[in-house]
């Protein structure tokens, strides 16, 4: 799945992705790079708002996971079970969220965990960019779920 590709499907399954003219500029199953523009997102101080920047941070570890799962038979539902964000700095322009993950024992332990139960957890983790510094932190334990 292209970059472009998985921008469609976010901008059609998450309206929110739309509204805040989330865009995809890398997608590959150990890293998504997403990009937010600051206007549509802009708080009443003149920075990214705190639940934008969650929202990105959230759709980049979801991104990756949806990804990964692409080729799993039956398809899974992805669900977020739980996250947490941390606030180091504002985000003063255009925000960046990167997702990665290569951790072949822990992805391994999921799929088997996936296929016996038909459920698995993974811990996924984002940080939101900005001028080329993490300014928030992303975690987050996303749920798939084989669909039917």
């Amino acid at each position: 799945m292209t970059a472009d590709d998985l921008t469609q499907v976010l901008q059609h399954e998450i309206p929110l992705a739309r509204a805040m003219q989330i865009t995809v500029l890398q997608a590959d199953s150990t890293c998504t790079l997403l990009s937010a523009p600051l206007a549509p997102n802009i708080n009443h101080m003149g920075t990214l708002f705190g639940g934008s920047a969650n929202t990105l941070a959230t759709l980049a570890a979801w991104s990756l996971l949806y990804l990964r799962l692409q080729a799993q038979q039956p398809p899974c539902h992805i669900i977020i079970q739980r996250g947490l964000m941390h606030y180091r700095q504002p985000v003063t322009g255009d925000a960046l969220a990167r997702c990665q993950f290569d951790d072949v024992a822990r992805w391994a332990r999921f799929a088997r965990t996936l296929e016996r139960h038909g459920r698995a957890r993974l811990m996924l983790h984002a940080e939101v960019i900005d001028n080329g510094l993490a300014c928030a932190q992303f975690e987050g334990d996303f749920v798939a779920v084989r669909a039917g």
